[in-house]
């Protein structure tokens, strides 16, 4: 709302500045020399002045007779209303203008401040509007998720039940640690979600935010980043502080190889950055001073460029793989993003999940979501089993370009190529089944067979 107006007001002000610099001076007071003034009341011409400290205004008539207005800036002469009375002139005299204390200090510093303000606004834009204004560079953007902010539970994520069950013994570590502490264990530090990207790392995330009963602070990696150095690790400082508060408590970096990757990898102020943020992250994580009662949470497709530090015993005590899921995975993975679609009865979650190896949580998301959305294409009230089979291409292969143009010489080399596939399917025993076999094109291909 302030930068709005902020705008608009310089708009006005522009656009006001600009008609009266080039608005025709008609009708405006003609500005007079002394001497002039003088000889015109000599003449007399001039009928009437109002005199206001040195500044003159008036009327006179000129050699035509019309009537016109005047003004000057007249010096200290005591013999000027002498004259103009021997001349019969109206003379009015007007009390100096009083401008406020207040009003003539702001009318000073005005320039300053405008200085000012602008400086911050730049700053404010480059450092992308951070809370604490101006100088809140150092603080930390981490968002603290409260029980109703965030709706994700463990119902919600499937297909990795071996990773749920670590991350939920982090949460019962925090509702009741001396159930573990009271034969000498101790509570993780850190717990480290590895695993291809599309798998649902950041899900299981949200969902420990859903399911945990204390507070909860997200934040991404590239957060700690910024062009000047020594900010990430001013932010690192603060997060901690403000979970130090909160404790017992869990903190998500989600995608932490922004800011984790190898020490000593290259020069320049960029990297000098991300190291000074990633040793003040292993300083708060496992340093002199203890940090009971904060876990950190983190997400990373691409453990290998992690740091070395940053990965040992007392930092991420724990590195839960959230890989691809297998059938059963894959099934109650369909099941989850089927519950808001309407289902044909020819629809079998068991047939689709067989017929997706390979493919994570967000691709079957995915998959779900281009079947419905190719029912509803077809105005159909349920999607069917066809709809998930075209889905399915769509996702693997690509749209079909049936409109592409193929001579009878083409289609008949694409035909005996996909064939040679099916017969080397065919003829070996460990092979999937064949499914379908087309030549029509998809995507970058000529032909499929799957």
């Amino acid at each position: 709302m302030g930068k709005n107006v902020l705008l608009w007001v310089v708009l006005g002000l522009t656009m006001m500045s600009v008609f009266n610099m080039f608005s025709a001076p008609d009708g405006q007071p003609e500005v007079m020399t002394y001497s002039g003034f003088i000889d015109r009341v000599n003449q007399g011409m001039v009928e009437k002045v109002t005199i206001r400290e040195n500044q003159v205004s008036g009327q006179y008539r000129d050699l035509a007779g019309e009537m016109k207005t005047f003004n000057l800036h007249t010096p200290n002469d005591p013999n000027l209303v002498k004259t103009l009375l021997d001349h019969q002139v109206e003379v009015d005299v007007k009390a100096p203008t009083e401008v406020p204390f207040l009003l003539s200090i702001l009318i000073s510093w005005f320039p300053m401040l405008l200085l000012i303000a602008v400086w911050i606004f730049f700053m404010r834009q480059m450092q992308g509007g951070g809370k604490g204004g101006a100088m809140g560079f150092g603080k930390s953007k981490a968002k603290l998720l409260t029980e109703h902010a965030n709706k994700v539970t463990f119902e919600d994520v499937a297909g990795c039940d071996e990773a749920k069950q670590e991350v939920t013994e982090v949460i019962e570590f925090l509702r009741e640690p001396s159930k573990f502490t009271r034969l000498g264990g101790k509570i993780p530090k850190g717990v480290l979600l590895v695993g291809p990207p599309g798998t649902g790392k950041t899900l299981l995330g949200r969902a420990i935010a859903g399911e945990a009963d204390v507070p909860f602070f997200s934040i991404s990696g590239s957060d700690f980043v910024e062009m000047f150095v020594g900010v990430g690790a001013s932010r690192v400082r603060d997060m901690f502080e403000q979970a130090k508060k909160s404790a017992p408590c869990i903190v998500f970096v989600d995608e932490i190889d922004a800011m984790g990757r190898h020490r000593g990898a290259g020069v320049g102020g960029g990297n000098d950055e991300r190291e000074q943020t990633l040793n003040q992250m292993l300083v708060e994580m496992d340093g002199f001073e203890a940090n009971d009662g904060v876990i950190i949470v983190a997400a990373t497709n691409r453990p290998d460029v992690l740091d070395p530090a940053l990965l040992r015993p007392g930092r991420f005590d724990r590195q839960v793989t959230v890989g691809n899921a297998d059938l059963a995975g894959r099934m109650q993975i369909l099941k989850v993003h089927m519950k808001k679609v309407p289902l044909s009865s020819d629809v079998k979650v068991k047939v689709i999940a067989r017929g997706t190896p390979g493919f994570s949580g967000a691709e079957l998301a995915n998959l779900v979501n281009e079947a419905a959305l190719n029912a509803a294409r077809l105005n159909r009230d349920k999607v069917t089993a066809a709809d998930f089979d075209e889905a399915k291409d769509k996702v693997m292969m690509g749209t079909e370009r049936r409109s592409m143009a193929m001579t009878e010489d083409e289609k008949k080399l694409t035909a005996y190529h996909e064939g040679g596939h099916a017969l080397v399917a065919i003829h070996c025993p460990s092979s999937d089944p064949i499914h379908k076999m087309t030549i029509i094109p998809r995507g970058r291909a000529l032909g499929m067979i799957k």
